[in-house]
Formats: structure tokens, sequence, C-alpha cells
């Protein structure tokens, strides 16, 4: 999904860090509203700001795929809808901005929670020092792999009921 661009070794390709950008910043809509922008919301309101979004588009900056977007108008309409500077999708900051840095934390602890509250529903009666060792190590192991995590965990956008809206 998000690779390293061609002769550059493990460098993420601009597409790449693109994508991871405006991944981050819908994980953090859905810590803030409570569930995921989807991307009719999205194209509603950059289109009130006289910008035009396709589907089409929108999928491969989320996924890191196709040519990079760097249309100016896009991007800052992008970092409008979600409060950020500009700066964070249109130039080289990486620094994550902190009302974002701190809402992904949160994110990640409800994530964790619920692979916790699920494992001791199926696992059922399990003593508390299993249950404790269990949620060190997922804890542990979240650390570890932070992007798979947040890859694994983001709920597919424009469901309702479980089931894809269409189009």
């Amino acid at each position: 999904m998000w690779g390293a661009e061609p002769g550059r070794g493990d460098a993420p390709s601009p597409q790449a860090q693109l994508a991871r950008r405006l991944n981050l910043l819908l994980d953090a809509a859905v810590a803030e509203r409570g569930k995921p922008l989807t991307f009719r919301e999205v194209q509603a309101e950059l289109a009130d700001r006289g910008i035009k979004l396709s589907r089409a588009r929108w999928f491969y900056m989320k996924e890191g795929t196709g040519r990079l977007v760097r249309d100016p108008a896009l991007l800052a309409g992008l970092c409008s809808i979600f409060k950020v500077d500009p700066s964070y999708l249109l130039g080289n900051d990486t620094e994550l901005p902190e009302r974002i840095d701190s809402q992904l934390e949160f994110v990640k602890s409800l994530r964790a929670a619920r692979v916790k509250s699920f494992a001791a529903r199926t696992l059922g009666d399990v003593s508390p020092e299993t249950l404790r060792a269990i949620s060190e190590y997922l804890n542990k192991d979240i650390g570890r792999h932070p992007e798979v995590e947040q890859a694994a965990a983001s709920p597919p956008e424009d469901t309702q009921g479980g089931q894809p809206e269409v189009p």
C-alpha cells in the first residue's frame, strides 16, 4: 500500500507520505467525531469551497498509488476540513500537529481496549494474571507496529450497517 519509491531504498515515496498524512488525519477525525469521515462528506465540503474531488483521486491519494497530487487548492482545502495548517499536506513538514497527535494516541488506546475486550470475551474464564499478560503483550506489540495497527483497524469508508454504500 505505502511503498517505497523505486531506487530510493526504504524511503517512502511522496505519494506514500501524502497517504500516510491523510490517513492520520482521517483517524484523528474518527476520534473527534466518533465515526469515520466519508468520501461523500469530504467531497461535499470541498465542493462548498469550489474544489472538485473524484472518488478515484481520493482513493489513490489515501492509498499512496497513482500520480502525486500537488494541487495546492485541493490540499489546502483538505487541511481546512481537518483544521490543520496547510503546510502539513503542502510542504515537507513531517511534524504531526499536536492536536492530531493527541487524538491518535487516544484512538490507539481505544483500539487496544477493543482488542483486549474481544480477547476477554473470546477466552471466557481466564485468570486475571493471564488476562494481564495478554494485555501487556498486546500493548507492546501495538507499540512496535503502529503502522500495521493503523492500517488494519481503519474502518472502510462509506459503510452503513456493514455494507458499502452505492455511489
